[in-house]
């Protein structure tokens, strides 16, 4: 009996595993491996260069620059929509009119993928009959005439915004569910005692959110670690780099520049990037675990 279901185990894991190991470890491995070399990735000769690409990020403008866009990415990706989706769910869950049609219009754009998202803050920004100008200059009565998406010093932002607008709504149910488990009789006590709505939710909500938070927090970490396609729809990085996170800048060396080297060896701090902030989440998540039970 115990034979058969050890032959069973391996038959049902093999393929998994197989595919785990061909479209993940072997690509990981590949790019610490490529990271040593000047491949252009299509030669199939290329030349051991030890420490040298490595040394070349310590030098490369760009990559500073993607350094600097990378954090700000990560702080908003990770604040805004953790932010909007709590004070989203602190509303609805007062009981507004027509809080269920409210809740999936929020909740939809999570839906879509992030292509289509890009596509739609696209036509937003449009200089000349986007949504946002022809709303400025309905209220300004200008010609308020900008390209958004064309300036370096907006470029960020407005994908910041767009990547928001996705986010929140997946953000705002997490929290619905854990205001669900606050029991009602402690909020009856704090309307007795004279709790104001501002200091209930400071007081008693936020922190009985805690566990709420971790899951929202955790996700959004992941999702802006993986939030390259809606830069690369909306930006590409530009204007003159001005939107270059990590991501894109490796994406860039890689398949615009051919150095796949190089663009391995940006790949790999990457890597070691995310492997840190994981990291020291999760220590800080076993001890929320031991407060919270």
């Amino acid at each position: 009996m115990e034979r058969s279901a050890l032959y069973w185990r391996v038959v049902l894991l093999a393929a998994p595993v197989t595919v785990f190991a061909v479209l993940v470890i072997w690509p990981l491995f590949s790019s610490f491996f490529y990271s040593f070399t000047n491949w252009n990735g299509f030669n199939p000769e290329y030349d051991f260069v030890g420490l040298e690409n490595f040394a070349k990020i310590g030098s490369d403008r760009l990559f500073i620059g993607a350094i600097i866009n990378t954090t700000i990415w990560m702080v908003a990706a990770i604040l805004l929509p953790t932010l909007l989706g709590l004070a989203l769910a602190l509303l609805l869950d007062s009981k507004v009119p027509g809080g269920p049609i409210f809740k999936t219009l929020f909740y939809l754009p999570i839906c879509l993928s992030a292509v289509v998202v890009g596509q739609i803050w696209i036509w937003i920004y449009q200089a000349d009959w986007g949504l946002l100008n022809t709303v400025i200059r309905a209220v300004s009565g200008s010609s308020f005439n900008y390209a958004w998406l064309a300036k370096p010093d907006t470029s960020l932002g407005s994908v910041i915004v767009a990547w928001s607008w996705q986010q929140t709504g997946l953000s705002m149910v997490i929290f619905l569910a854990g205001l669900t488990s606050i029991p009602n009789d402690l909020l009856e006590v704090c309307e007795i005692e004279g709790a104001s709505t501002w200091q209930r939710i400071r007081i008693v909500l936020i922190p009985l959110l805690t566990p709420a938070t971790v899951v929202v927090v955790a996700l959004s970490v992941i999702n802006s670690l993986k939030g390259f396609d809606i830069l690369y729809i909306m930006t590409g990085g530009g204007p003159f780099h001005s939107s270059d996170t990590l991501a894109m800048h490796m994406y860039n060396e890689s398949f615009k520049k051919y150095l796949m080297g190089y663009g391995s060896a940006i790949s790999v701090v990457l890597f070691l990037i995310a492997l840190t902030i994981i990291r020291i989440y999760f220590r800080n998540l076993k001890k929320v675990d031991e407060i919270y039970g």
